[in-house]
């Protein structure tokens, strides 16, 4: 119970902290707005994430505060949940297979990054398998301190790939085809005022309840199972209203454009080959296993690639409700691939990183 006190406990933010936050959203909203109404696939999102960014390597300390970030994902778990219906789980019975499959295009895309970057760029092999590690940022960030690793450079490339990706999967699955270039309309009713508040308390309760037990992204899984538990059950119809599903999306872009405001231009300006390198390898590894399940299941192809695509689950997960693809499908991958990461990075850094006696000395 005190880690949920914890995580509840209130503190009046300073004024400079209230501006920084007033500046996020409304840069953050300002992104979106344009994307969206430029017809971008993605356009909330990734336009708040990419206006964020910008103006925080400019040098404006952007930043929301973690009661902000948890409502953002509660609503964002919400919206996820209210779309799920009997058809969506009907390719459950592929799941053991594309997982398995997962964990493999995981481990090659972290040998093969971190192969890069010690090969071209001269990195120690610690910080080149934590930044190759595709998600899991903060349990990465903990074993670089404790290894002593290069923690700006994983930083850089970690960061980079979760913008990148943000930034134009929408548009590679539109030019392709294989998405809709406009986010349709998720849901055709809005939920009572009474389903509404059920939905909430449902959410918030299931959320607590998963972080208490240290379930990984708690707040944003909490709020999606109850939400898919009352839909699929049929005790609540409908779901947000399309303006709260947007402030959502905005927040989360906001959320990750706002990690830049912590680097240095020096820093991200000397590690940015390092990053894009790295993540082209981690495409191309991803690319091969995505065709692989592509061919052997009758998974949508749009489904696959977002499930696969080496990302934040949070960040994924949105453009999974922006684009309408299954919710289900890319939450228990991202999920999937956050315990395989977590699990496996602390023995791959202990067998094939420096020892820590080199760490110590």
């Amino acid at each position: 119970m005190k880690q949920i006190t914890a995580s509840l406990s209130f503190e009046w933010p300073s004024r400079a902290k209230i501006l920084s936050t007033v500046e996020t959203l409304v840069i953050g909203t300002a992104g979106g707005l344009v994307f969206l109404l430029a017809g971008l696939p993605g356009g909330l999102i990734s336009g708040s994430m990419i206006a964020v960014g910008i103006a925080a390597i400019a040098g404006r300390q952007l930043s929301l505060p973690p009661i902000l970030t948890q409502t953002v994902l509660v609503l964002l778990g919400i919206s996820l949940g209210s779309v799920v219906s009997r058809h969506l789980l009907q390719q459950v019975s592929a799941y053991p297979l594309t997982i398995g499959l997962l964990a493999l295009a995981t481990f090659c895309s972290t040998f093969g990054s971190s192969y890069y970057l010690q090969r071209i760029h001269g990195w120690d092999r610690t910080s080149a398998f934590l930044a190759g590690s595709p998600g899991a940022l903060s349990q990465i960030t903990i074993l670089a301190v404790e290894r002593g690793a290069d923690l700006p450079g994983i930083a850089v490339v970690q960061t980079m790939r979760v913008i990148i990706l943000t930034a134009a999967l929408p548009m590679v699955l539109a030019i392709a085809g294989v998405a809709p270039s406009a986010a349709p309309s998720l849901t055709t009713t809005i939920a009572s005022p009474l389903d509404l508040i059920e939905l909430a308390a449902a959410s918030l309760a299931a959320a607590l309840v998963l972080r208490l037990i240290k379930f990984p992204a708690s707040w944003m899984f909490g709020a999606m199972i109850a939400s898919s538990v009352l839909h699929g059950a049929g005790w609540v119809e409908g779901g947000l209203p399309d303006w709260i599903r947007g402030v959502a999306l905005i927040g989360i872009g906001a959320l990750i454009g706002s990690r830049f405001a912590r680097m240095r231009i020096k820093t991200l300006a000397g590690h940015l080959r390092a990053a894009l390198g790295s993540f082209a390898v981690a495409i191309a590894v991803s690319a091969i296993f995505v065709g692989i399940v592509a061919l052997t299941t009758q998974v949508k192809f749009s489904d696959v690639v977002v499930a696969f695509a080496p990302g934040a689950m949070d960040a994924m997960l949105a453009l999974a409700l922006t684009l309408h693809i299954d919710p289900i499908f890319v939450g228990a991958h991202h999920l999937s691939r956050f315990v395989f990461v977590t699990i496996a990075t602390p023995g791959i850094v202990h067998l094939f990183g420096r020892t820590q006696d080199d760490v110590d000395d």
